[in-house]
């Protein structure tokens, strides 16, 4: 017996087992509550596709500008239409595209290229690959490389509002959360389920990087299209963050949102709508949400809406085959004890 063993010493592999144990027992320090250091507040906006998140971002973004606040609106959407709603329904020329481009061409891509203005809100589309042709969340990362190469750490704004898709769940979508990109989270939804099934995992990614030592948080939650039945309104209670504005189901805002009419103006009938969740927006610190289970999901809903009152019934051999299956002796030897 080696001396190391006879004297109760731990050998370098047990000794490393032991610490790693250790190191996973230990808890994530609580989520930051206090006010935010950083001098540019970057928020990642995440939401259901058609939940009106470029709707909710532009009149934002423009009240925050009409406040006085230096804002910077990124879509992250391949759709690219996170600020088609500021420019009037205008698309404007993608980081991606124009990268594309500009590297034929054996030219740099510049500021002016990509980022325009309107009434002191400065918009850029990071844009997507076209279908069947490329990784959306890749080209996310590139869009985001672009944009450290042209200095996006030293602009200098106030804001930074980012529009990400939120029932993609690849790793390119979940880069603010995953690498601390931005401080916290909103997420915007309605009295649906599946928009809240996209809010409930928004909150699931960010609780589950904040085990392995993230410090990303969910600010709140904008409940859109709010026609008043409450399930929104539960699932932010359940989940332990706050609601950050109601924006109603109103055939004004809806008309005037499918005319490309900003209707987050200081002297405008939704001003002070606006105005409210632009504060709350600045004002609230990022927690650790609650993520609710499946059922605990379903459990917002009355039953008639999710099928909860449906029996599952298994499936037979006969169902697949139309017909009776036929038992056919098994064919294995079996040998009796010795």
């Amino acid at each position: 017996m080696s001396q190391s063993c006879a004297t109760g010493a731990v050998s370098p592999v047990q000794f490393n087992k032991q610490a790693l144990r250790a190191e996973a027992a230990v808890e994530p320090d609580p989520v930051h509550t206090g006010e935010v250091k950083s001098e540019t507040q970057i928020i990642a906006i995440y939401g259901k596709g058609g939940i009106g998140k470029s709707f909710t971002l532009a009149n934002l973004s423009y009240m925050m500008a009409q406040q006085g606040k230096k804002v910077l609106l990124i879509g992250c959407d391949p759709k690219s239409d996170t600020t088609s709603l500021l420019f009037g329904g205008k698309a404007t020329p993608t980081i991606i595209e124009t990268s594309s481009k500009k590297k034929l061409a054996g030219e740099t891509v510049t500021i002016s290229d990509v980022c325009f203005k309107r009434d002191g809100v400065f918009a850029m589309e990071l844009g997507g690959p076209e279908v069947g042709r490329g990784c959306g969340g890749r080209g996310i990362i590139h869009g985001f490389e672009t944009l450290e190469k042209l200095g996006f750490h030293d602009w200098g704004f106030d804001y930074v509002l980012l529009d990400f898709l939120g029932d993609v769940v690849c790793g390119g979508f979940g880069l603010p959360i995953a690498r601390d990109m931005c401080q916290k989270v909103i997420v915007v939804g309605s009295n649906d389920l599946q928009s809240l099934y996209v809010a409930n995992n928004v909150c699931s990614a960010v609780e589950y990087f904040r085990k392995l030592g993230g410090n990303v948080g969910v600010a709140g939650m904008v409940i859109n299209k709010d026609d008043g039945t409450g399930e929104a309104q539960a699932f932010a209670d359940r989940a332990g963050i706050p609601v950050l504005a109601s924006i109603p189901a109103h055939e004004d805002i809806r008309r005037k949102s499918a005319s490309y009419e900003i209707i987050g103006k200081p002297d405008g009938e939704w001003g002070p709508l606006f105005a409210g969740l632009a504060s709350n927006v600045a004002e609230a610190p990022p927690q650790r949400p609650t993520p609710l289970t499946q059922d605990e999901l379903l459990g917002l809903f009355s039953a008639s809406h999710t099928g909860r009152d449906v029996v599952l019934q298994p499936a037979t051999v006969t169902d697949m085959l139309g017909r009776e299956d036929v038992v056919r002796e098994s064919l294995e030897v079996i040998y009796d004890e010795a």
